[in-house]
């Protein structure tokens, strides 16, 4: 399917590696020119030489951090007036939400909610005027089943996604859809970290922790990027017009409701 996005321009946050790597290798295969971010400079190099190499569309890069105001300008300096926005930042750390400080809450909502409602505030008025927008967040399954030692991410992209609930239906008339997708467990150096506090939380090996969060989801597996990205281009494609204020859970059939 030709997703009628060629020549088109993205800002993908986190864009090096894990989900935010697959949502820019997906839209460089559909011909998107690329200004991806992520706070180390060799591996976001490494990453954007790959995809020029292997797409042929223009990829610049930004080495910042998103969360911070600094980041924000540079990125948007690099791209100021995308037509595809992809707002991705690391989770906050798993733990006991009695453990928790302020400051912790603090980081968790500027990560997972300030930034990217602030992004999306400097760019969306620019893709309205054009007619066409696409902005995907990618948050977590976490929005739609809660994870007990996921508090800070539970809580803070709980937030965006009301946010955009009540935003996206505004939006809707000028052509600009606003959607979110939530992933689960996909092999990722995410998945490490939470496999790790699993581990240590049910006094368990690290390879059990993995086998028995496999073993609960329907598809046998974890997920792939790659998969991810693809799910992420059709969204941001000119067939998904119609589809805005949506969340999508990508999980492998982990979640257990029928809505």
């Amino acid at each position: 399917m030709d997703m009628g996005i060629a020549g088109r321009t993205a800002l993908v946050c986190a864009a090096s590696k894990g989900l935010g790597r697959g949502c820019a290798e997906a839209l460089a295969a559909e011909g998107v020119n690329l200004t991806i971010v992520a706070r180390t400079a060799g591996p976001l190099e490494a990453a954007a030489d790959d995809i020029r190499r292997r797409t042929g569309v223009e990829v610049k890069t930004v080495a910042c951090d998103i969360t911070t105001p600094e980041g924000r300008a540079a990125a948007l300096a690099a791209c100021p007036q995308p037509d595809i926005l992809v707002n991705n930042a690391g989770g906050p750390p798993p733990g006991d939400f009695r453990e928790f400080t302020h400051d912790d809450w603090i980081r968790a909502l500027e990560s997972n909610m300030l930034t990217p409602i602030e992004l999306i505030r400097a760019t969306i008025d620019s893709m309205s005027a054009r007619g066409y927008g696409r902005i995907v967040n990618i948050t977590s399954s976490s929005v739609k089943a809660p994870i007990d030692v996921l508090g800070l991410s539970n809580g803070a992209r709980s937030g965006l996604t009301g946010f955009v609930a009540g935003l996206a239906r505004k939006m809707a008339p000028t052509g600009v859809t606003i959607n979110n997708l939530l992933p689960g467990m996909f092999d990722t150096d995410r998945i490490a970290v939470t496999m790790q506090a699993a581990a240590k939380s049910n006094n368990i090996s690290l390879e059990e922790a993995r086998a028995q969060r496999m073993k609960a989801i329907p598809a046998g597996r974890f997920g792939n990027p790659d998969e991810f990205g693809r799910a992420c281009a059709f969204l941001c494609s000119v067939h998904a017009g119609y589809i805005t204020g949506q969340n999508w859970l990508i999980d492998g059939g982990a979640y257990p409701g029928t809505f």
